[in-house]
């Protein structure tokens, strides 16, 4: 009961559909009843409660979605719901999503007193045509304005970009990046941009309007990617996060080591070893939520819960999942515990044949991680290890 637990809440509603996002999130002008789904959250809570048994929650996370949509007497009433079922440790990491409009970031005072002590600002450029490109509704000013604010106010901050944007050279996102990096506290996340199914972008780039970096760009600009963080102390710790020492984001670290966490909120998915007759079961209950809020909210209301899929996951299925996770950091997939699971090693010849080509690496005996070349075709590396 003292390994890492998290605890993932999920707010849907945003103020714009950006035509890059495929996330669960959706635009309500008429505005939304904080109220109704603040009550329905903790009910969602109580009843997750009943089937994970007694755990302390070590992280936080509301994410969406744009949660500073929020008010901060809802987030406050959200953490104070978590602390009733999965009472909150001292330390806790508590990150909240935000977008740095600047309405949104006069807010900011008031989650830090709801208690969130990470904030994660979805900032994305910070070049004024390409933020209307990607259809961002702030500007590069309130975006600095916003991450200056955080600063103050939050002991933890963590700001989202998004490089290999078309017609972008390695010149402009090293000038993107290093600006960046000075404006960052201790987190950056640097995603690649793809084409994701049934999102704007995806019409355009089917009718041929955008065009994305070749494959060969797209290589050099992650590299380049990886030499300046690196180079400013701000090294991969994830394929695509970087964290001074020390400040990782541990919700998500607990992903990426497969261990436990719920998921509350419209389409929100769920991961934990779930209780039967006071003992804990050893396959791991996977939930996923009902997308659409307001239908989220009526299954809620209804039976205690908004959860329309399950499964059980057998220790080859988890020792599957926990492979795919633990490829992605860079302290590579704990071999022991991976074992464990799938009742086997790794397949020696493979992982002999994937060392030739310099794609993968051991870490001591006890661990084994993809090289930086291997993190290129890290899917390869997977299904050849799988």
């Amino acid at each position: 009961m003292d390994e890492p637990f998290g605890i993932y809440v999920h707010w849907p509603f945003c103020a714009a559909k950006c035509p890059y996002c495929d996330f669960n999130s959706y635009v309500r002008l008429k505005g939304v009843d904080e109220d109704r789904f603040a009550k329905a959250f903790a009910r969602e809570m109580a009843t997750v409660r009943e089937w994970t048994g007694s755990h302390k929650a070590t992280t936080v996370f509301i994410g969406g979605g744009t949660p500073s949509l929020m008010s901060p007497k809802t987030v406050e009433s959200l953490l104070k719901s978590i602390d009733r079922y999965w009472p909150i440790v001292d330390n806790a990491e508590i990150t909240m999503e935000a977008n740095p409009s600047s309405v949104e970031a006069g807010r900011f005072h008031g989650y830090r007193s709801a208690g969130v002590n990470r904030l994660s600002l979805g900032v994305q450029s910070l070049n004024d045509e390409e933020l209307k490109r990607l259809g961002r509704i702030h500007n590069v000013e309130q975006a600095r304005f916003a991450i200056g604010l955080a600063r103050e106010i939050f002991p933890r901050l963590s700001f989202d970009l998004i490089y290999a944007r078309p017609n972008q050279t390695l010149k402009s996102w090293k000038h993107e990046l290093e600006q960046a990096i000075d404006l960052a506290a201790d987190h950056l996340s640097l995603y690649q941009l793809t084409i994701e199914e049934g999102t704007g972008f995806d019409r355009l780039y089917k009718a041929g309007k955008l065009k994305l970096p070749e494959a060969d760009l797209s290589a050099d600009l992650y590299d380049l990617t990886q030499e300046i963080t690196e180079s400013h102390g701000l090294p991969a710790y994830e394929i695509s996060n970087h964290a001074s020492a020390n400040a990782q984001s541990q919700h998500n670290l607990i992903y990426w080591r497969y261990q436990q966490y719920v998921g509350i909120g419209p389409g929100a998915h769920g991961r934990f070893l779930p209780v039967s007759n006071t003992a804990v079961t050893d396959r791991r209950l996977v939930t996923i939520t009902e997308k659409i809020p307001e239908r989220w909210l009526e299954l809620v209301e209804k039976q205690g819960h908004g959860i329309v899929e399950e499964e059980h996951l057998t220790k080859s299925e988890q020792a599957e999942e926990m492979l795919l996770m633990g490829m992605r950091l860079t302290e590579g997939l704990d071999l022991a515990r991976y074992e464990k699971l799938a009742n086997r090693g790794l397949n020696q010849s493979k992982v002999a044949d994937l060392q030739q080509q310099g794609l993968v690496e051991m870490v001591g005996n006890s661990r084994i991680r993809a090289t930086r070349k291997g993190r290129v075709v890290l899917n390869y590396i997977i299904s050849e290890l799988a």
